[in-house]
């Protein structure tokens, strides 16, 4: 069996560094002579910033110029044609002891299209109160090799020899805007596709420290809402089917917003950080559901490239 560990990257030469230097080790700890692992770095840097870290690990590298995570992830599919797996993880995620084989052995076990591992996100120290509260980082509690529905890439295994006669492709639409691995995995059980939970394939996720606001947290929830509506509308197929998606995303979304508010309200009369925080976020996530409904598309990573 050959599997690719594959890590798109963008201007983040420390992070890459950081993650080459874990996943390599673990690379290596689980090659024998059934299973064979390659690392793969692909860049979405036209000027290849992250050439160097990757050569000085001596793992593979493809820059791929066409902007949007959807395009590196469909080029590391492409780079990855002669093996029967492939693993994506995100190069500001550092993996921990034994992620890489017990993702392998969950594969192994449950014998699934694809088999999603757990990310736990890196508090700075001085992280503001209000982020905290706002449980913008707590992800679904899920029991392990429990069967999903929709997974996201940041610790991911794809099983290529199962998936390549489905024929699906990341949606490039979705590059610059996020979305494009709910709607790639979300794709892959509608057509009898299956996905497991790891819950032991752990990487831990280091966002930058300055990200780590109030403003940021509340824009990421509405992003989240705006793929969320964007994906549902793609996924709708037929003129009327997604006339009626954008309906029922108006509507939830518009649920959101109300709720959210008068617990903002609620949080404010009662002095209570978390209702506060987390009903303005409930309202963010909703704006971002309507405005995805109405057409609108949030340009999070393009406005990520831009400030690189």
């Amino acid at each position: 069996m050959i599997v690719v560990v594959a890590i798109p990257t963008f201007k983040r030469p420390a992070a890459l560094e950081a993650a080459l230097a874990i996943v390599t080790a673990q690379a290596r700890a689980v090659t024998d002579d059934r299973v064979t692992v390659r690392v793969l770095v692909v860049d979405n840097d036209a000027s290849a910033t992250g050439r160097s870290v990757a050569e000085s690990f001596e793992v593979s590298y493809a820059v791929e110029p066409r902007p949007g995570i959807a395009a590196v992830r469909n080029r590391a599919i492409d780079e990855s044609a002669d093996a029967d797996a492939v693993v994506f993880i995100d190069d500001d995620e550092v993996p921990e002891e034994s992620w890489l084989r017990n993702l392998l052995r969950a594969h192994a076990e449950t014998g699934a299209h694809a088999v999603a591992g757990r990310v736990v996100t890196r508090f700075p120290d001085d992280v503001e109160a209000w982020v905290r509260a706002s449980g913008a980082f707590i992800r679904p509690v899920r029991t392990d090799r429990q069967a999903m529905t929709e997974a996201a890439t940041n610790n991911l295994l794809l099983d290529l020899t199962l998936i390549r006669p489905l024929g699906l492709r990341f949606d490039e639409r979705f590059g610059l805007t996020g979305g494009s691995d709910s709607m790639y995995t979300r794709l892959l059980v509608s057509r009898g596709g299956t996905i497991r939970w790891a819950q032991d394939a752990v990487v831990i996720e280091q966002e930058e420290a300055a990200r780590f606001t109030r403003a940021w947290v509340l824009m990421r929830t509405f992003r989240f809402g705006n793929t969320a509506a964007r994906v549902n509308i793609a996924l709708a197929g037929s003129a009327p089917g997604r006339l009626m998606a954008r309906a029922r995303m108006c509507v939830r979304g518009g649920v959101r917003v109300a709720g959210g508010l008068v617990r903002w309200a609620w949080g404010t009369l009662s002095r209570s950080l978390e209702h506060r925080a987390r009903g303005l976020r409930t309202a963010y996530r909703g704006a971002g559901m309507v405005g995805g409904a109405v057409g609108y598309a949030h340009d999070e990573y393009g406005r990520r490239r831009a400030s690189a």
